[in-house]
């Protein structure tokens, strides 16, 4: 704090103290295992809630294809969430199956979580708190919203799910 005139002035830095590293969030693998965001620095990252029931679920397929053409620079990181509509409801076998079999999905599948609430899993609090990612706050409105961060970690933006994967929106910045 400085003082000016005796009146005491925040510092500059008090504004940026509580954002965080995203590669400091843990989460698991689908099958458990964990996966450390460290691992993915220098690469962009697109993070997506995913649902088997849902009217968006064929976006599955172009996610895919995202990930395929761009795998040098993105990766692709889809979040099984059951929180709308129960659009979710299969255990982590059922859902790399169904995701497997229909659509092909090689990209990583995390653990089912909650993406809002307050058992909202610190991934998306991250992804959705301007305090917390420097950037910008939102809510996951429904399944398929998407998050964009650059290859140092930062929010880049987030797209609702009518973006398509392969929209010129996210691929601008690939």
């Amino acid at each position: 704090m400085k003082t000016i005139n005796k009146v005491k002035l925040p510092s500059l830095n008090s504004a940026k103290s509580k954002i965080q590293s995203i590669y400091d969030i843990t989460i698991r693998s689908i099958n458990g295992n964990p996966i450390s965001l460290l691992n993915f620095k220098g690469k962009k990252i697109l993070f997506v809630n995913v649902a088997s029931k849902c009217g968006f679920t064929k976006q599955y397929k172009e996610l895919q294809s995202l990930s395929d053409e761009y795998k040098e620079e993105l990766v692709i990181i889809g979040s099984p969430c059951n929180q709308f509509g129960s659009q979710e409801p299969g255990d982590a076998l059922q859902i790399e199956e169904f995701c497997t079999v229909n659509f092909g999905v090689t990209f990583l599948l995390t653990e089912k979580i909650n993406v809002k609430g307050s058992e909202q899993h610190p991934l998306y609090k991250w992804l959705t708190s301007k305090e917390l990612n420097g950037n910008k706050s939102s809510s996951v409105k429904w399944n398929f919203q998407k998050y964009l961060v650059d290859n140092n970690g930062q929010l880049i933006d987030y797209y609702f799910s009518i973006t398509k994967p392969m929209s010129s929106k996210i691929i601008k910045y690939l």
